[in-house]
């Protein structure tokens, strides 16, 4: 236990900060995973016998644990340090995964909620929060673009996950016989599953063995810098009246009851809601506007991920130059006007720019996420910021069942009137108008956090 002290994380003289940027995606590009967690609904649906809403709340209950563990174990990240919380991330994600392989076997629901749900959940929270608070810390001259290569590796776990799960399934379900070297390995695990089956039982098995590789060579990689460190020739800017950056620190217990905090959690959660109103339905709105097959849709959905993944690095860099007020107030502003356009590409039937629109307000939907971490760091200071971070998205857990719950229940009661399933999006978008105006009206009135709450002296 001793090395996996946040005292023996503690970087020695010479020690470069760009060997931590590849731990902390090593650690998010495996639990971002669950962003590519549908490729098992139907799998499992078929292996159990039920039906596919009942699995896909294993997805669910995984978000919502996420949001709610990072709020219950963030005081305990910064206790701890990154590595015993990468390690635990580890064995609660990675298990979880395992749990879900043994409810496929055993045939049981209720295991496989709590396994990938529950169990994996917590995994998600710990491990979402702990890698980007100690890239804040390595990166106070560049804290978004830290946050945003973190965050990134999020985004683009479903990339890595989804195809290696679907490989995986037709590897074990195809009679053919394996490569001789590959054979044994195949013929272990079909036995182990009672036949080949749907393959889902041993894909989770070996997809929690790859990522538990993974995750355990970030946990190693990964280092805290001394507490007097700072970046080569970073001279830390000194607070002034007014500005939007602080030198001092807030505690946790503090920060949470501070208008900030909350101005803040209303800006994630309807960044998030906004955000679902298009990934959530991508491929069925792509379908029910322009008439396109189901493998366009996919296609679609696959470029939106792309560009979630990539608006998180590149966004959350570019408010390392505007500042994290003005760069949300530009994800609101050009959402609301983007938003507004989609029902415009309906009518005229231009596909271009409906593709244009969408991938930039999920770029921004993504960029949200890696920038919220830097716009804390500049509020509350770097003390407990991965503390603050873990009670904030529970904006994310909230706004899981606010965006879907708005969009579905409008759009079901617009088909429902007898409105055309192309021209049932539309309303849909100008809700998000709304919510992304929301959020613009909670953003402007971020201010400095007054300099009573902030901590004499912070450990």
């Amino acid at each position: 236990m001793t090395l996996l002290s946040r005292d023996a994380t503690v970087a020695g003289p010479g020690f470069s900060r760009w060997r931590v940027p590849p731990a902390a995606i090593a650690v998010h590009l495996c639990i971002g995973q669950v962003y590519g967690f549908s490729v098992f609904n139907k799998p499992l649906a078929a292996a159990l016998g039920a039906p596919v809403s009942s699995v896909n709340w294993a997805y669910q209950i995984a978000l919502m644990m996420l949001g709610i563990s990072a709020a219950v174990f963030g005081k305990w990240v910064e206790r701890s340090g990154p590595r015993k919380t990468m390690v635990a991330a580890c064995l609660c994600f990675c298990g979880g995964l395992l749990l879900t392989a043994l409810g496929v076997k055993l045939k049981m629901l209720g295991l496989i909620l709590f396994g990938y749900g529950f169990v994996g959940g917590i995994g998600l929270g710990l491990g979402y929060i702990a890698p980007v608070s100690t890239l804040v810390k390595w990166f106070p001259d560049r804290p978004g673009m830290a946050t945003g290569m973190a965050i990134m590796g999020f985004g683009g776990g479903a990339l890595v996950g989804s195809p290696l799960a679907q490989e995986l399934m037709a590897f074990f379900k195809d009679p053919e016989p394996a490569a001789p070297l590959l054979a044994p390995f195949k013929a272990m695990l079909n036995a182990l599953a009672g036949g080949p089956g749907e393959g889902a039982m041993q894909t989770l098995t070996v997809m929690a063995v790859l990522y538990a590789v993974l995750m355990l060579f970030g946990a190693g990689l990964v280092r805290v810098p001394a507490t007097d460190w700072q970046p080569e020739g970073h001279v830390p800017k000194p607070a002034t009246t007014g500005g939007m950056i602080t030198s001092a620190s807030v505690a946790v217990d503090t920060a949470w009851k501070t208008p900030q905090f909350w101005l803040l959690w209303i800006v994630l959660c309807m960044n998030v809601s906004a955000g679902i109103g298009i990934l959530g339905r991508a491929a069925d709105m792509c379908q029910d506007m322009f008439g396109v097959s189901v493998a366009i849709g996919a296609g679609f959905t696959g470029l939106l991920s792309l560009f979630n993944m990539g608006g998180r690095f590149v966004w959350s860099s570019i408010s390392d130059f505007t500042g994290r007020k003005a760069v949300y107030c530009l994800y609101f502003l050009l959402g609301t006007v983007l938003y507004a356009l989609l029902p415009y590409t309906q009518q005229t039937q231009n596909r271009t720019l409906f593709v244009v629109c969408t991938a930039l307000i999920i770029s921004m939907y993504g960029g949200g996420f890696a920038t919220i971490p830097a716009y804390l760091k500049d509020l509350f200071g770097t003390y407990q910021v991965g503390a603050i971070h873990g009670r904030l998205i529970t904006a994310w857990s909230m706004a899981a069942v606010i965006g879907p719950g708005l969009i579905n229940g409008l759009y079901d009661r617009r088909v429902a009137a007898g409105v055309p399933r192309a021209e049932a999006h539309n309303d849909t978008f100008y809700l998000m108008c709304g919510l992304l105006l929301v959020g613009l009206v909670a953003n402007l009135l971020v201010r400095p956090v007054h300099p009573k709450h902030h901590v004499k002296e912070a450990p």
